[in-house]
């Protein structure tokens, strides 16, 4: 018994100091979206949802819980950032090609229509980032425009 209290005292007094330490916040600035926004057109309400659905894990612009500053939650919250913002990046849209925009905007689609998209363990703390059947239509539906706009954008000589 006295080694067992001997292993939680010394795992206390190491989670105690991990409060010290955590990884860098992935916090940029809102004009990190400007491309983005302004090739793909979403309306207020599809904006809405990015905002509320995909930013925190798909963007240079995650607004942290609370409990995001406990470690090591907040090592789980970073790694599931870094995955996110590596499958798709809203902040980085510029620096993509034609092809890859492309290529993530079907991805979006799919994603949210098959469910896989927020995560689940996301929404079990942002209850409302659950989307709807109609955000998901409207999602789509702005998607779909937002390929075919970009379609004749790339048909236009330059």
């Amino acid at each position: 018994m006295k080694i067992l209290k001997k292993i939680a005292v010394l795992a206390l007094i190491v989670l105690i100091v991990l409060q010290f330490f955590g990884p860098e916040k992935n916090e940029g600035d809102v004009t990190d979206l400007q491309a983005f926004l302004t090739e793909t057109n979403p309306p207020a309400s599809v904006q809405a949802t990015l905002k509320t659905a995909c930013y925190d894990c798909h963007s240079s612009n995650t607004r942290y819980p609370w409990y995001g500053n406990i470690e090591p939650i907040s090592y789980w919250m970073a790694e599931h950032v870094e995955h996110g913002k590596e499958e798709l990046n809203f902040s980085e849209w510029s620096s993509y090609s034609y092809k890859r925009k492309d290529h993530k905007l079907e991805e979006v689609i799919e994603e949210i229509e098959e469910g896989h998209m927020p995560i689940s363990s996301y929404l079990w703390t942002h209850g409302d980032a659950k989307l709807t059947e109609a955000q998901i239509k409207e999602v789509a539906d702005w998607v779909t425009n937002a390929r075919a706009m970009m379609a004749i954008g790339q048909e236009k000589p330059q």
